[in-house]
């Protein structure tokens, strides 16, 4: 099992930029899959952006061309550099770890490993 551990968030206003930053440690980090979700109030948990080992970068469709994933595996680290920020991009954001490679790289069921969270509100 892998520990996550996600920092970065906070509150900004409309039209600005945040990077959030994740540390995995307890398991070599750059073979992994990994992806930024985040869920809203009421909300289902999505996918924001996903990198594979060999630093391909997927991401959803109301981030792209805004957001930006990253890693640095001598740092074991995945970055979300986010820019033109919406109001509608507040949601708590988690760090995963893809374990399953049955599925859709978009499905939180195939990631097994979490972070807690950290939180973007987005001023209007």
């Amino acid at each position: 099992q892998v520990l996550l551990v996600e920092s970065g968030g906070g509150l900004v206003q409309a039209g600005g930029s945040l990077r959030l930053s994740c540390v995995a440690s307890g398991r070599i980090f750059s073979g992994y899959d990994m992806g930024w979700f985040r869920q809203g109030p009421g909300k289902e948990r999505e996918l924001v952006a996903a990198i594979d080992g060999g630093h391909s970068t997927y991401y959803g469709d109301s981030v792209r061309g805004r957001f930006t994933i990253s890693r640095d595996n001598s740092k074991s680290t995945v970055y979300l550099q986010m820019n033109s920020l919406k109001p509608e991009d507040t949601a708590l954001y988690l760090c995963a770890c893809r374990t399953s490679y049955r599925g859709s790289r978009y499905s939180p069921s195939e990631y097994g490993d979490w972070g807690q969270g950290t939180q973007v509100t987005v001023s209007s």
